[in-house]
């Protein structure tokens, strides 16, 4: 994974010890960033606190999916809840219902929640006059619902 540099602006190697690292984003305060590695077997969102430089620091595992369980695309609300695609990673005989939507991980790495789509969902954001409206896209659609939170800036 490349950043660009604060000070000079220089394209510089960050990261390089996942594999297929896939979604991310920050925290809702901007001191950690949260990394998917896609190719590990179960798929893992791994912490990284970020500084002041821009640097990632205190690798630590935050959460593991499910073995049959496929992550994706990830946002915050502003309670510090990760909410995240999820779908079955292509396992064969498991009923794909079981883990197809999103899934809500709270800030100790709990899923706290699970909302069925019926299909895998890939990416997903907030939106909407307030801010509290998840719009998910899965696999053949869009759904969107309201939800009682608000996505973070």
């Amino acid at each position: 994974m490349y950043g660009r540099a604060v000070e000079s602006g220089d394209v510089e190697l960050v990261l390089d010890d996942l594999k297929g690292p896939n979604g991310l984003t920050f925290s809702p305060d901007g001191k950690a960033i949260y990394i998917l590695e896609t190719l590990a077997q179960p798929n893992t969102i791994w912490r990284y606190d970020v500084t002041k430089y821009g640097k990632l620091s205190n690798k630590s595992k935050f959460f593991v999916a499910d073995k049959n369980g496929g992550l994706d695309g990830f946002k915050f609300d502003v309670d510090g809840n990760l909410w995240a695609g999820y779908g079955t990673n292509g396992a064969v005989g498991e009923d794909p219902s079981k883990f197809d939507g999103v899934i809500v991980i709270n800030p100790q790495g709990n899923v706290i929640g699970h909302i069925h789509t019926p299909e895998r969902c890939a990416n997903l954001t907030f939106g909407g006059k307030h801010n509290n409206r998840l719009f998910m896209t899965c696999s053949h659609s869009l759904y969107a619902l309201y939800v009682n939170t608000q996505g973070a800036k």
